[in-house]
């Protein structure tokens, strides 16, 4: 059961790494909408960034509307395409300061992390030292990282309620 105490919630959503798990193991984009409403029903949600790399593709500045409409603060981040042909764009620092700061101020009782990366496997290992903040990770199962999963307080896996029909 869902105490007071728990009911101020951020939500971290690493936009790549979803936008490529759920289209690797799914063929379906993630539903924004629904997850949303559902973390609604469970609390305030007093932080909702979705990071992302700019782009100025019609579908991807679409795409960026209707988070913004459902209620995500969109953080951009340049996309660096380097000599050797590799690319560079990756939110990991910028999602880990955002985050540890919600808990050093006491923003948040939840955080929300949207991402199979397992380099966040050491944000969520601090935070559940030093705090008593609960956080939670939902991504694709198969395509996360298993310490990352072992890190959170709760990890729910990305299945098809989830995603886009």
């Amino acid at each position: 059961m869902m105490t007071s105490k728990n009911k101020r919630i951020g939500i971290f959503v690493d936009v790549q790494n979803i936008y490529y798990t759920s289209r690797d193991a799914f063929g379906r984009p993630f539903n924004y909408r629904d997850f949303y409403q559902k973390i609604a029903q469970q609390g305030e949600i007093v932080l909702a960034n979705a990071y992302a790399i700019h782009s100025n593709q019609d579908s991807q500045i679409k795409f960026q509307d209707a988070l913004k409409h459902i209620g995500f603060e969109i953080k951009l981040k340049p996309f660096i395409q380097r000599s050797d042909g590799s690319a560079k764009g990756d939110w990991d620092v910028g999602i880990t300061i955002d985050m540890l700061k919600a808990v050093m101020q006491k923003q948040v009782d939840r955080v929300i992390l949207l991402s199979g990366d397992g380099d966040f496997e050491l944000l969520l290992k601090t935070i559940r030292q030093d705090s008593k903040v609960i956080s939670e990770v939902y991504a694709v199962e198969s395509l996360t990282a298993q310490s990352l999963i072992n890190a959170a307080d709760y990890f729910y896996a990305i299945d098809p309620t989830l995603l886009i029909s």
